[in-house]
This record gives C-alpha cells, structure tokens and sequence, in this order.
C-alpha cells in the first residue's frame, strides 16, 4: 500500500497502523480515513496477524476531524462556496459542510459523506481480529470514534479524552459512549463537552490501563504479547462473541441517529453562529470561544 497519512507495520503477529499527520495534531481527513480502512482490512486479511495496535505520532493521538478549511469557508454567509481542486482529500467534507444557510440544505449529502467515515471508523469494530488504541496527549472529538470503536484503550494516565463538539457543531458519529460507559456517564461528558484524564478514563471503565505516561508503550507491548500468543481462531471467536451484545442492544441504529444528528449540529442557528465566528476570527479561535466558559481551551488543534 501506498500511504500519505499513516503507517503501517508487520511484525511478530502484530500489525501496527500509527496515524503520521504530526503537524495537523493527526487531524481527520478523507484520505486517512480511507487509508484506515484499508489498513484494517489488510491486516485482517493477513494470516500472520494476530492482533492491531491503534496510535498516533507526534504529540497526541488524533485532535478531531482537519475543519480549519472547511469551516471556516462555511462560515461565510452567503458567498458562493468554493470547490477545492479535484482530488483533495478534502472534498467531500467541503463540501458537505461549506453549505450556504440562505440555500437548500440536503441532509443526505451529509448522511453520505458521514457514514463513510463511521464504516471506516467501525472496521476496527467489525475486524474479526482485536485492536488495541493507545492514546498519548489528546484523543478528541472525532479522535475519539477511532479510539472507542477498537476493543481495548490503553491510555496514558495524563492525557484527555472526550468529544467537546457536543457543546456546539457535532454530534458523535459512531454512538460508542453509552454503550462503552453506560447512559448516566455518557451523558454526563455530553451533556457538558467535558473530557475525562486518563486515570479518570480507568476509573470509568473507559480504558483497560491507564500508565504514566513514560510507561505507556511498555505497558502497551505487555497488553499486545499477551494478546498475540492466543491462536488467531481463538481470539476471532472471544471478539465476535462479545461484540453480539452490542450488536443485539441496537448499535447499528443509534448510529444511524447520531449520523444524522451530526448534519443537523452543523445547520441549527447556533451551529451557523458558530461557522460565522470561525469565517470572522478563524477556526481556532471559534473553538477556543466555545471552550473557555468551561475552562478547558484544551490541548488539541482541532477538536472538530
């Protein structure tokens, strides 16, 4: 495979894919979630794999969804949007979201472009084989469905996590909250956008481990070891049977809801108040608005 935005290694019976975008905080864009389905797929189709290791390089594992472009083109009310050049990465979340409020919004158009990017986020569910995510710095917002959709967190004890879209401008595509923490906990982070520690994360139930974090790769490498020691056949039976229950508890629809809810976000008054500010001052900056009467201007770049 030909790669621009991860990399992808073999050995041992491990597979790893590590998100390689460092100076775009590892930023969301088509081309990785392409590159991320297509990894998973190779890996599970590779005999000698035993078990995935999720990561991100750099100084966190993913900060949300590359919006700087985007948004701040939507923001611009009534001006005609501007199409990005042919074979950008970018283009359908462009244009999904560089939508003038004075016209017709087609729902659809985003439900098209947003699911893609949920089946590329649950093959990591639906791979027959374990994926563990480690998560160093920030793991937010759309970070945050890569994370959730693989089997085991492991999470340095000082780094975030948690999807402050739900203040304004998102709605979590992949639905894994509730059925990772519970109603009560998953509404209590999106009912107030707030992100949890890595040691909150373990107290939670979220994450598996949560070491300090000159200890998270070690920790990690014992995790996998242990993992990749079992037969493949073993461990695809122990993860297909598990994942029945999510299955049977409606995972599939309530995904199909929060897809949708994620267009709406973007087309409610608040959510066009919130491309306008980032059209005026910038997408940094919008966020850093939305974020500070919480306190929390956080850690990453894009928190999309």
């Amino acid at each position: 495979m030909t790669l621009s935005t991860m990399t992808y290694e073999v050995a041992d019976r491990v597979a790893r894919i590590t998100l390689d975008r460092p100076d775009r905080g590892n930023g969301i864009t088509r081309s990785l979630v392409t590159e991320l389905e297509r990894c998973v797929e190779q890996a599970d189709l590779d005999p000698g794999v035993h078990v995935i290791v999720l990561a991100g390089n750099g100084k966190g594992f993913c900060g949300g969804y590359d919006l700087v472009e985007s948004a701040e083109g939507a923001g611009r009310m009534g001006v005609e949007p501007t199409a990005p050049p042919p074979g950008s990465p970018l283009d359908p979340m462009v244009m999904a979201m560089n939508h003038d409020p004075a016209g017709t919004w087609d729902p659809m158009v985003d439900h098209a472009m947003m699911s893609r990017n949920v089946r590329a986020f649950m093959s990591l569910f639906h791979c027959s084989k374990p994926v563990v995510c480690k998560v160093h710095g920030f793991c937010v917002a759309g970070g945050t469905d890569m994370a959730l959709c693989s089997d085991l967190l492991v999470i340095a004890q000082d780094a975030k996590i948690g999807y402050p879209p739900a203040r304004v401008w998102g709605s979590p595509t992949t639905s894994m909250w509730a059925y990772r923490l519970g109603p009560q906990r998953a509404k209590r982070l999106l009912f107030t956008g707030d992100s949890l520690s890595g040691s909150e994360a373990l107290e939670w139930g979220l994450a598996i481990e949560a070491p300090p974090a000159a200890q998270l790769d070690e920790r990690t490498e014992i995790l996998v070891d242990r993992i990749a020691r079992n037969p493949v056949n073993q461990l695809q039976m122990m993860k297909l049977l598990t994942n029945q229950q999510l299955y049977a508890q409606g995972l599939h629809q309530t995904q199909l809801l929060g897809t949708v809810f994620d267009g709406i976000t973007r087309h409610t008054k608040e959510g066009y108040a919130f491309q306008q500010r980032a059209a005026e001052a910038g997408f940094r900056q919008a966020v850093r608005e939305r974020d500070e009467p919480f306190g929390d201007v956080g850690s990453s770049t894009f928190k999309g």
